[in-house]
């Protein structure tokens, strides 16, 4: 079973890599950007057949590596 997760900075956060490449990106022309926030993006592929269990299994990955709940927010979805 395959899952993805995107985890990016809560809303709240300053995101100083995602304002580097703003700037970059009006520098290079791209005036109508009004904002760029960046984040990660994994996909997981689990041993399991139950689908709930699988989740489970994620959202604990996710809770205890993956994702630093303080700064971060993440979603996950089956593939």
């Amino acid at each position: 079973m395959k899952f993805s997760v995107t985890v990016v900075l809560k809303k709240d956060v300053l995101d100083p890599q995602g304002k580097v490449v703003q700037n970059t990106l009006n520098n290079l022309g791209m005036n109508d950007l009004k904002s760029i926030r960046q984040g990660k993006f994994f996909e997981i592929e689990i041993d399991e057949k139950d689908q709930k269990k699988a989740e489970i299994k994620v959202d604990d990955m996710c809770k205890k590596l993956l994702v630093n709940l303080i700064i971060e927010d993440y979603k996950i979805n089956k593939l």
